[in-house]
């Protein structure tokens, strides 16, 4: 459980990892400060407006990669 609030720069450095290792297909971040991210190129794009979801968002990216490698015994 998280004590301190998830913030736009641990957010976009999250992104840039899953992205360069290629977890990611496509990450885009917006003047608002919200990233469009993409998991495949045929993949639909979502918009996360807040360093929340998008932590959430790596959560699930995270827990997807864990599995996977459990799963060829890694």
């Amino acid at each position: 459980m998280r004590t301190t609030p998830a913030t736009a720069a641990e957010a976009d450095a999250w992104l840039t990892v899953l992205r360069d290792r290629r977890h990611l297909h496509h990450v885009q971040t917006g003047p608002d400060g919200s990233w469009t991210v993409q998991r495949t190129p045929d993949a639909e794009p979502w918009t996360l407006h807040h360093p929340v979801l998008a932590i959430d968002y790596i959560a699930d990216i995270l827990r997807d990669v864990h599995s996977r490698s459990a799963e060829t015994g890694r």
